[in-house]
This record gives C-alpha cells, sequence and structure tokens, in this order.
C-alpha cells in the first residue's frame, strides 16, 4: 500500500539492545495493527482490532515512550487504545510497560498515524491524544506539524459527537499554532473556563516523563469537544 503522506520523524534512534529488539520480534505481532488489517478500504470498525465488548476506542498519535498509553490502559480496562508511533524505539519501550503491567487492552499502529485515520469508520472514536508533538519551530517547517486543518478534518469524521480531543505541548508557539487551528476549526469546541484549566494537568491525564522534563517551559493542556 503506497502512502499519500509524507512523514518526516524519526523511526529509529540508536541501537536496540538484544533485548528491546527481540521483544519486538517476540511480542509486537501480537499487538500490532498492520497493512493487511486495514487492506480492505474505508470504514473500518476500530473494534475488530480489541474486540465487539469494547466500551470505547481511545486513540493516541505519536505515544513516545508509550508511559500514558500503558497507564490509561492500566486506568481504564475496558476501553480499548489504539496508539500511533512510527519511532521503533518508543515501540519497544512500550512493549515492555505491556509485559510489566499485563496489558491486553492496547493495539499498535508504527506507521504514519493518518494512513490508519483515513481507512476508521466516522463516528467511533471516544477519545484522542496528541501530546508533545514535534514543535518544528522553524517557520518553514511549520508545514510538517501533525495539527493542521486537514488532520482535524480527519478526526472530526472518526471522532464521536461529545468526544474529546486533548493536546499538551510544552512549547509556546506550537501551544499558539495548536489553539488556533482547533479554537477555528468548526467541529470543535474549547472546554477552558479559566486559565487553571489549560495549566493546570488534570487528574486522568497520566504525566510521561517528557511532560516532567519541561524542556521548553511551562506545558499546557489544551482539552477540546467534537460539537
Amino acid at each position: 500500500m503506497q502512502s499519500e503522506y509524507r512523514f518526516y520523524g524519526r523511526r529509529q534512534g540508536r541501537k536496540l539492545s538484544s533485548t528491546r529488539a527481540g521483544v519486538l520480534d517476540a511480542v509486537l505481532p501480537q499487538y500490532q495493527i498492520t497493512l493487511d488489517d486495514i487492506s480492505d478500504g474505508k470504514d473500518i470498525e476500530p473494534t475488530i482490532f480489541l474486540g465487539s465488548d469494547t466500551e470505547e476506542i481511545w486513540f493516541e498519535v505519536g505515544f513516545g515512550n508509550g508511559e500514558h498509553l500503558a497507564e490509561q490502559a492500566v486506568r481504564n480496562p475496558n476501553i480499548g487504545m489504539i496508539g500511533c508511533e512510527p519511532f521503533i524505539n518508543g515501540v519497544s519501550n512500550l512493549l515492555r510497560l505491556i509485559e510489566k503491567n499485563n496489558i491486553e487492552n492496547i493495539r499498535i499502529w508504527t506507521d504514519d498515524a493518518r494512513i490508519l485515520m483515513d481507512k476508521l469508520r466516522p463516528n467511533t472514536i471516544s477519545k484522542i491524544f496528541v501530546l508533545h508533538p514535534d514543535p518544528w519551530p522553524k517557520k518553514k517547517h511549520h508545514k510538517r506539524r501533525f495539527i493542521q486543518d486537514e488532520t482535524l478534518d480527519m478526526f472530526a469524521n472518526f471522532m464521536k459527537k461529545s468526544a474529546e480531543l486533548r493536546l499538551a505541548t510544552d512549547d509556546a508557539r506550537l501551544a499558539d499554532w495548536m489553539l488556533d487551528k482547533v479554537w477555528h476549526h468548526k467541529n470543535f469546541k474549547w472546554l477552558a473556563k479559566k486559565a487553571d484549566d489549560w495549566r493546570i494537568r488534570p487528574d486522568d491525564w497520566p504525566e510521561t516523563r517528557y511532560g516532567k522534563k519541561q524542556l521548553a517551559g511551562k506545558p499546557v493542556y489544551l482539552r477540546f469537544i467534537r460539537v
């Protein structure tokens, strides 16, 4: 399957240890969504990846090392989690967390998230997370930022009405960009009523190691509802 999307991020960092490489070979096939799984075309019901008794499906784009996704899966065992991450080092760490915590309600897509997003049936996803995406700070690279009008259109298509979109970043310029993009999209409404609503991380929003580092500045937590 040839992708129409151009991917700009890294697919691998430092060489994986033999243990991490072994986990990829032995464990990933049990949890991976593959191109063969979505080869039949559009309008794929995502519960087929996790079981028909799954109460809801949540979707994380760019799960990094997987801490947030794994913690949400542990806290919400009746919710099916689909995580997208092409960076294979992060995938290997998520698999380690899955094994450690005996997690069964996660499925992993290891390619560009948009390829899978384009295949999902409308009105099927109850929550989306895009946490600390690459800020692509240079102006000439802003087109590489994940939150764009086109990706928001895709989100709006497969999200349920009243579903939630959560965004986080510690980069002030990216925060402005994401807020502006979603604010002006007709299908989303910002849930913040006061400053603390975006300054303080909600209790049901697990913090990642990256979020704790606050490399660029104070994290911003943005929550929107699909209208």
